[in-house]
């Protein structure tokens, strides 16, 4: 293990991140408010920090290895919600704990939209569009961007974009060189977050609102800067129709955004295995929901195809926007939404859950399974678009699903002794290893009511949700320490 080049690493990931925390300066001062001596403080504390990891090694040089690039991640997303945190407790306006401070940065960095803050409407302006920007950055992963910058340390980028890359294929790039793939996807993850502000812009909202609202849906982060969420704009269908757009594309796998622009075309979209079973599943639940909607009587037609759609997408994509307390909703509704959450977004997209192409993969090996009964000597190879799937990739998808589930229970066991009920440990554990962000029960509105040691479980539930499981369980791993 590279110690040193690790330290350097970092401490460069954080200077870098330390000038963000500028943005809301200049926002405070021109909104006039009292806030810029908290960012500014916290991007002294942040840069010197940074400082002080990178200037001892600034001369060293080495190749990272796989251990590296883990180590890496998982250290720059821990220490990135503990400095994201320092705003929330240096502002006065806010008067967080620690906990909470540390709860808020994390929920916002992993894009999981809990939040422990309300009366969001009377926050100054600079610290609404702080965590909107946290999940700007958390959303395309601040580490994939960063390796365009690596080949200036002399190490390698490949390492940590493996790391950080969700889905079930880490290894597929976008283009020959790790540097270029990086620039790819944020150039187009810019894209869309500059397309999906001018639209809602020119949809009504105003310049600020827009701007952050852009984050988070492109980011499929949930935070909002008013407590009635998308609700706010209730009545303004271009508006809410403008967010199910974007959360949808947001949600699709960015390598497929990619060739869109490359080649000019659309069709490989509804080609994809992946994409087509989300859009379906998509079509399919907001049909559901709808027509349950209006067969309970909960709202009208007209509003129930509204609300429904609108919720299906949100939840299902992981996004957490809500144009109504979908928790009172009849029984039914509210947990088929948080059940679909587990299916997510499509891999390398910026959804959370676990993902719609490794939940093809399981289904397809579990109807092999199934053939096998009937055919013991048959051979079933699993296929996906007529390539058939390596056999280390379905092994290590069985496992993953087997973790993910082992983990989630776990995490349900430790709420409901921390006094928690059940419904609020089973919806809250789900909204959070999912990084989804609205629950059911004690934190269908808000996640401030809850007690202590039930916000440290869930602040790991949303950094294992982020980083995929894998990528921080092995680091408890016996083998991964020895030389």
């Amino acid at each position: 293990m590279h110690f040193n080049v690790i330290s350097k690493v970092l401490g460069l990931l954080l200077m870098v991140f330390s000038l963000t925390l500028l943005t809301p300066i200049v926002i405070a001062i021109i909104y006039d408010e009292q806030t810029h001596g908290a960012f500014f403080l916290s991007f002294a504390i942040t840069f010197s920090l940074g400082v002080l990891m990178w200037l001892p090694f600034s001369r060293q040089r080495a190749e990272l290895r796989s251990r590296d690039g883990f180590l890496i991640t998982v250290m720059f997303w821990v220490e990135l919600a503990l400095v994201g945190a320092l705003p929330f407790v240096l502002s006065e306006s806010l008067q967080l704990s620690i906990t909470d401070a540390v709860f808020e940065s994390m929920s916002g960095l992993t894009t999981t939209g809990a939040t422990v803050i309300t009366g969001l409407d009377l926050l100054p302006k600079s610290i609404l569009y702080y965590r909107q920007q946290l999940q700007w950055l958390g959303g395309i992963g601040i580490v994939v961007i960063a390796v365009a910058i690596m080949p200036m340390l002399g190490v390698g980028g490949m390492q940590l974009y493996r790391a950080e890359t969700p889905g079930p294929v880490k290894d597929n790039k976008l283009t020959p060189r790790i540097t270029e793939t990086a620039k790819a996807l944020f150039f187009i993850y810019l894209g869309l977050t500059v397309a999906c502000m001018l639209a809602y812009w020119l949809a009504g909202m105003t310049f600020f609102d827009a701007i952050g609202h852009s984050f988070s849906t492109v980011a499929i982060g949930g935070f909002f800067t008013h407590d009635a969420s998308m609700g706010y704009f209730d009545g303004n269908t271009t508006i809410v129709g403008i967010c199910v757009f974007f959360m949808i594309v947001s949600g699709l796998n960015f390598g497929l955004h990619y060739y869109a622009f490359v080649r000019k075309s659309l069709t490989h979209y509804l080609r994809n295995p992946e994409a087509k079973l989300y859009l379906q599943m998509l079509l399919a639940g907001s049909i559901l929901v709808t027509g349950y909607l209006i067969w309970n009587g909960t709202y009208g037609t007209g509003e129930s195809i509204y609300h429904g759609i609108f919720q299906l997408v949100s939840i299902m994509t992981t996004t957490g926007f809500t144009t109504d307390d979908f928790s009172i909703w009849p029984t039914f509704l509210p947990f088929l939404m948080l059940f679909l959450s587990f299916f997510g977004a499509c891999a390398n997209s910026t959804g959370g859950g676990i993902k719609v192409g490794r939940m093809l993969i399981l289904a397809k090996q579990s109807l092999r399974e199934i053939y096998r009964l009937i055919h013991p000597n048959a051979l079933f190879p699993i296929k996906i678009r007529n390539r058939s799937v390596p056999e280390k990739i379905t092994n290590a998808i069985w496992a993953f699903f087997g973790v993910y589930l082992a983990v989630y229970y776990l995490m349900v066991l430790l709420l409901l002794a921390s006094g928690l009920d059940y419904v609020t440990s089973w919806s809250a554990t789900a909204a959070t290893l999912n990084n989804l962000g609205p629950g059911l029960g004690d934190v269908a509105a808000h996640y401030g009511n809850i007690n202590i040691f039930a916000k440290w479980i869930l602040c790991i539930g949303m950094l294992l949700g982020r980083l995929e499981i894998f990528t921080l369980l092995v680091l408890f791993t016996p083998m991964f320490w020895r030389r």
